[in-house]
This record gives C-alpha cells, sequence and structure tokens, in this order.
C-alpha cells in the first residue's frame, strides 16, 4: 500500500493498547478485554488491528453509529470493507474485514457459512451476557465451530456489568477482577481516565454542586437485575417541585454552553423536562422513539441547530457528539460505570472546547475516577477501600467504611492478586515456549473451615475445595445444636469487652455474649506472651475483624476494648457445658440462613 499523509496517527497509548493485543494473541488463544474511556480513540485501536490481521476480521457493535463510526476509521487507511448491517441498509461479507451489527449477524449466520475469520472484535464489550444462547455468545460459537482458535478481542470503557460484576477474571497489573469462569480472560491493556484528561487527550469534567434542591433517591434499591424499577423512579420525579427549578438552573448555566445533554430518570419525567426547555433549542429521544425520527434528531443536535437534547437510558454508549459541554443528570446511576458512560458523553475535545459542566441534581455518590469495586455496594455508606493482603501484598479494592483514614470495616471475601503458580501454563501454540502460570492468592478474609480437612473455603462455598467433601450447612449446625441438652444456642444481640483478672491475679480479657432474653456464654483470652497473642489473633481477630486481614495486634485487654469498633459480634453462638460452666465451641458469622428472622434461637423451626 502507497504511503498517504491522511492515514491516521495513533497515540502512544493507543499504539501500546495495540502492542499488547498482538502480544496476548501470540501467545494463546484466551479471550482479551481493552479498556479505554469514552472519547479515547477505540475506533483506531480497531482498525489497526484489523489492518494488521492476516486472516479475516469480523467486527461487532450493538447499535449501527458504532458499526458505521468503526468502518469509516478503518476506511482511513485507504483500505476496503464491507458493512453487514440491516440498519444502514448494506449485507456484505465478502471481503477481508466485515464489520457489522450483532443483531443482523445473528439473524444470517447461514451468510457466513464458512466461518474463516480467525479474529472477531466486540466493540462495548461489557454488553456480551454470561447467557450462551444470548447473541454474540451464538455468533462466537458459530464461528468458533468452524475455527476452534479464534481470537476474541473485546473493547469497553467500562468492563462491568450489573448482576455481573467484572467482565474479566484478570487484570495486567496482577490481580484478579471477575469469576474464574468469566468469558473474557484477561484485561490485557486499560487506560485511565485520570491520565487522559492529565494527558489532554479529553475534557476535563468539573462538576458543580448545585444550589438548587434536588430530587432524592436514596431510598430506592435496585432489583434483582441491578436496576432501579421505573414506577419507583417515578413515584420521586413525578410532578417534582423542584423540577422547574432545577430546569432553570440548568439554563442558565448553559448561556455559554454549546451542547446540552440531559439524562432523566424515566419517559414521563422526561416530558415534563421537555416542557421547561425552549421550544425551538430542544428535543427528546427515548426507546420508543422511531429509528428514522431519532437519526434525524442526533444529526439536528450534532450540526448546532438543537442546544438541549433529552434522553432516557438510550445514549449512555455510542454517542459521539464532541461539542458537548454540559451533562445534566437528573436519575440516579446504579453503578460508577453507568455513571462513568453518562459523563463520557461530555468529555470528547472540540475545537474552543475547554472542559465540560457536570451538574448532578440525583446525589449520585460516584467518584468519575475511582475504579469499579466489582460488587454491588452493601449499603449507602459504604465507599470504595483499599486492604492489603498480608500474605502477597496485593493492595485490593473492596467495599467498606472508614473512621478517618483507618479501615475499619470491609466486605472482601478472597485476595485479588495475581501470583506465581507452581506450575507453569503451556501455551496454545506450540511454537512458543511455556510460559509462567498466574493463579489467584489463596489468602481468604473471611472463609468457611471444612471439619474433615481444615482447608479454607468461600463462605458460600457448599464442597470443600481441599478434599470435595460437603460442607456443613449452618441450618445443620443450629438445628444439632438445638437437639442436645447440654447445649446452649444464642443468637447473638449484643457482645461486652471486660479487662478482668483471673483467680492468680492475672489479667484477662472477658468476652460475653448475650442475647435479647438475657442468656449469656463467655470466654476469656490471656494476651501476656508472644505466643497467647498470636493465639486471640487466629481464635478471636481471624473472625471477628470487620476488616479482616489488618495488621491490628493489640497486646492487652485495654488495647482490645479501646479498639471495639473494629470489632463484630457473631450472629449465633454454640457452648456446650463442661463441669460446672460452659465453653464456646462454635461462632457463626455472616448468617443468612432460616433462623436469621425466625423463631428464636432456642426453638425448633
Amino acid at each position: 500500500m502507497s504511503e498517504r499523509h491522511d492515514v491516521p496517527t495513533l497515540r502512544p497509548y493507543q499504539r501500546q493498547a495495540v502492542a499488547r493485543v498482538v502480544e496476548h494473541f501470540r501467545a494463546g488463544d484466551d479471550p482479551a478485554v481493552v479498556v479505554l474511556p469514552t472519547g479515547s480513540g477505540k475506533s483506531l485501536v480497531i482498525a489497526e488491528l484489523a489492518r494488521l490481521a492476516r486472516g479475516r476480521v469480523l467486527v461487532l457493535a450493538h447499535v449501527r453509529e458504532l458499526v458505521e463510526q468503526n468502518h469509516a476509521k478503518y476506511r482511513a487507511y485507504g483500505l476496503e470493507a464491507d458493512i453487514f448491517s440491516a440498519g444502514l441498509g448494506r449485507k456484505e461479507a465478502a471481503r477481508q474485514v466485515v464489520f457489522g451489527s450483532v443483531q443482523s449477524v445473528v439473524r444470517n449466520l447461514e451468510a457466513f457459512a464458512a466461518g474463516d475469520f480467525t479474529l472477531l472484535v466486540i466493540d462495548e464489550c461489557h454488553r456480551v451476557s454470561p447467557d450462551k444462547d444470548a447473541g454474540y455468545r451464538r455468533v462466537i460459537t458459530h464461528f468458533r465451530a468452524a475455527n476452534p482458535r479464534l481470537k476474541v478481542l473485546g473493547l469497553t470503557a467500562t468492563p462491568y456489568r450489573l448482576g455481573q460484576g467484572f467482565i474479566y477474571h484478570r487484570h495486567h497489573h496482577g490481580m484478579v477482577r471477575g469469576e474464574a469462569d468469566c468469558f473474557f480472560r484477561d484485561c490485557v491493556f486499560e487506560q485511565p481516565l485520570r491520565l487522559m484528561v492529565k494527558q489532554g487527550y479529553l475534557a476535563e469534567p468539573r462538576r458543580i454542586d448545585a444550589a438548587v434542591e434536588r430530587y432524592d433517591f436514596s431510598r430506592l434499591m435496585p432489583t434483582s437485575r441491578g436496576v432501579f424499577a421505573e414506577a419507583e423512579l417515578n413515584r420521586v420525579v413525578s410532578g417534582h417541585r423542584a423540577t422547574p427549578t432545577i430546569i432553570a438552573e440548568i439554563i442558565e448555566r448553559a448561556r455559554e454552553r454549546r451542547g446540552v445533554m440531559i439524562f432523566a430518570a424515566t419517559v414521563a419525567h422526561a416530558e415534563e423536562i421537555l416542557g421547561y426547555l425552549p421550544t425551538d433549542e430542544a428535543a427528546l429521544i427515548t426507546g420508543a422513539t422511531p429509528s428514522r425520527e431519532r437519526t434525524q434528531t442526533i444529526e439536528t443536535f450534532k450540526a448546532g441547530r438543537l442546544k438541549y437534547l433529552v434522553n432516557v437510558a438510550v445514549l449512555t454508549t455510542g454517542f459521539d457528539a464532541p461539542h458537548v459541554d454540559l451533562i445534566a443528570i437528573l436519575r440516579p446511576t446504579e453503578s460508577v460505570s453507568l455513571y462513568q458512560q453518562i459523563v463520557g458523553r461530555g468529555l470528547r475535545l472540540a475545537p474552543g472546547k475547554t472542559d465540560c459542566l457536570i451538574l448532578d441534581y440525583a446525589g449520585n455518590p460516584w467518584d468519575l475516577y475511582a475504579p469499579e469495586v466489582g460488587a454491588p455496594r452493601p449499603d449507602s455508606d459504604a465507599e470504595p477501600v483499599q486492604v492489603e493482603c498480608p500474605e502477597c501484598g496485593h493492595a485490593n479494592l473492596f467495599w467498606g467504611k472508614r473512621d478517618g483514614d483507618l479501615v475499619i470495616e470491609h466486605y472482601g471475601r478472597r485476595c485479588q492478586g495475581l501470583v506465581d503458580s507452581a506450575h507453569p501454563r503451556a501455551n496454545d501454540t506450540t511454537s512458543q515456549p511455556a510460559r509462567p502460570a498466574m493463579e489467584q492468592c489463596a489468602f481468604r478474609f473471611r472463609f468457611k473451615t471444612c471439619e474433615q480437612c481444615g482447608a479454607e473455603n468461600d463462605i458460600a462455598a457448599r464442597t470443600c475445595h481441599g478434599c470435595g467433601a460437603r460442607l456443613v450447612d449452618p441450618d445443620d449446625k443450629l438445628r444439632d445444636a438445638l437437639k442436645l441438652k447440654d447445649a446452649r444456642v444464642l443468637r447473638v444481640s449484643g457482645m461486652q469487652l471486660a479487662a478482668v483478672t483471673n483467680g492468680r491475679g492475672l489479667p484477662r480479657l472477658k468476652v460475653t455474649y448475650h442475647d435479647e432474653d438475657g442468656a449469656t456464654l463467655d470466654e476469656w483470652f490471656a494476651l501476656e506472651t508472644p505466643a497467647q497473642r498470636r493465639a486471640f489473633a487466629a481464635a478471636f481477630l481471624r473472625e471477628h475483624l470487620r476488616a479482616p486481614g489488618s495488621d491490628w495486634r493489640p497486646e492487652t485487654p485495654e488495647a482490645v476494648i479501646d479498639g471495639e469498633r473494629r470489632l463484630k459480634a457473631p450472629d449465633f453462638v454454640v457452648g456446650r457445658r463442661v463441669g460446672r460452666y460452659w465453653q464456646v465451641r462454635e461462632k457463626l458469622f455472616d448468617y443468612t440462613g432460616r433462623y436469621r428472622t425466625a423463631a428464636p434461637a432456642g426453638t425448633e423451626v
């Protein structure tokens, strides 16, 4: 190909992303992910990879705008490619490179009967469902049947899926993100949003604390699918007295702005918002907007003939209007990923644009630059906290709570760090030597101990990963204990710590558990010698710490009492009579079984 002056020039991070992908697929066939913020030029990375590929390439997206955009970037190299998209009126699949919509391809798999593709690229790959019968997975299965060594690459700004968590298992920085059964195995490259802004590749987001009244979505809880129910949202926003004032402030803030996107909570909310905006300067797009009308509205907005574009959950991905310099959020966002997608609509560079105003009227708690934790927020007070693994030193990111700079609680179960495996992993290609394998660090912050072999298992496990034995169900433990005459079962309503002395005058820590009826069980600990303190850490702290794995090692009963805020009580304690006394034999934490809110623990259910 002759040299062309208008061939796109890749930015340094784009070149690095391409190099990482090539390196990964030369070593094996595991599906991979590249994470690039909105506006960072994923289309150019796709175009370069398609240009370098020796075999056939299929690039898929879920909306026709992305299909068209990715195809245009490839053609900028002076190369031709086919388009397979009913929405664009073309169904061509003969050339080496094909850009298609997943909906059109999955409905016409017979047009790809040869299945002779070597690389499948998926834009906005967080839309790939774990369900093997979903569209993308059916396409992948079809092409893998013809070529078992098909390389699958996904690109996204937000590698997170509500209800699933992270869409990939391992990160190139040496940590585990998603579950071991994630379809995508490795994130081979990620460019941080903060760095993109700092280097001038994206406009600076400038968040303004609005002075007017806001909506209060704090009491809403997402459904089992991880989203807010429309009926619940409508109860908050419908006819809300703050709406006219909010829109008036948006109009005032937008006086010197060129393009304004407003994200509404529901269709009814959006229609109300539209009524307060200048009639000849505003338009609304919802999921029910006809395709032709939607296209025309978007083109009018991009051309600057509309200033305000109101939408309801339809323009969070695949929408490119660089002139947008004000984002108004009037809806709750279920995750930091969705929040980043919304704000990302205003971060692309444009002539004369220096920043993008972010007006949030929904009290969204997310930090635009904060990474996703990967699990649903356990409660409204939780925030991302960093927790170091005591075994491998990896800095884990979990939901948790702070007291000043001190992490006093976290909800992590297992270390996310990757460590060298004792067993090297053979490459999929015989021409490459075996490479060192990485495996997840074995340290568990919370665990269930196997009574057969002593192995520590995830708290939700049913069988032991060490010996395969069935793990005793907490309900079975409670039911069996309730049948014993010499056992006492407490549903714990409180835990008290006291510094006491024993019969020989030696200091001891006394821990008293009690239920709502006043029944108690006690246990005592000595902390005078290093051996006693190690025993206390293993027998008590390991389970009772609200932030397990922390290096807090109190040396006196008084020190334990002073740090009581760092400790949690068990849900149940089981004691057995030994002579005249009761001895604590079992403590159950994180209990979710049938006795949690049923009859009192001393009664059969």
